[in-house]
């Protein structure tokens, strides 16, 4: 009898055939999720990692995209945009945040998503981009081709929410978000990411 194994959801999960223009997302963590939920690398486990601090939840579907990882081809183009001194990236996958007109009542799903754009966050000085996606086949959102077509406020929403959920009121907040880039500059943080996993990873489908 062959024993079966559940995947990783990191490492034994295809990004998708049609990546960076459609992909795989892992969700962690939605909405209605007042503790912030992380995969535990090294079982492939959900875990709690904390609670939210006062009123922060997630805008959206948030998760990431399986075998990419933010190393050194990330940084290089974080620093290369921003004009920042940009150290190296943060060492996980590359995170996803998916919009959806459905509810979506809890994590540790899968769903193809359509990157439309991004932030370029840098945490510490470290990469760490938060890619803009709309779940595929979405009524509403799948009108959204690029981030440009997102107003103002909802960007702005998600922005709030990455600079402040980490910190408490007087705390030094190290992050920073140096610009709001569209569809083609996401699509190439993603394929960077694919090559910085390759590099680091190499092909993982015997997990």
């Amino acid at each position: 009898m062959n024993i079966v194994h559940k995947a990783h959801p990191w490492h034994g999960i295809h990004p998708g055939n049609d990546a960076p223009s459609i992909v795989t997302a892992f969700i962690e963590i939605v909405p209605s999720d007042t503790v912030k939920y992380e995969i535990d690398k090294a079982s492939g486990y959900l875990k709690i990692d904390r609670p939210q601090k006062f009123s922060n939840m997630i805008p959206t579907l948030y998760g990431f995209i399986p075998r990419t990882y933010c190393a050194e081809r990330v940084a290089e183009y974080a620093g290369l945009k921003s004009g920042k001194a940009v150290l190296k990236g943060d060492g996980d996958p590359i995170d996803i945040c998916v919009l959806s007109e459905r509810t979506v009542t809890h994590g540790d799903i899968l769903l193809q998503a359509i990157p439309i754009g991004g932030f370029r966050l840098l945490d510490g000085g470290e990469a760490d981009d938060k890619i803009i996606a709309v779940m595929k086949g979405d009524e509403f959102y799948r009108q959204w081709r690029d981030v440009s077509d997102c107003p103002a406020s909802y960007i702005n929403r998600l922005k709030h929410y990455f600079l402040t959920y980490k910190h408490l009121p007087d705390e030094e907040n190290g992050c920073e978000i140096t610009d709001v880039y569209g569809r083609e500059e996401a699509h190439e943080v993603i394929n960077r990411a694919l090559a910085d996993y390759q590099y680091h990873f190499g092909c993982q489908d015997a997990l």
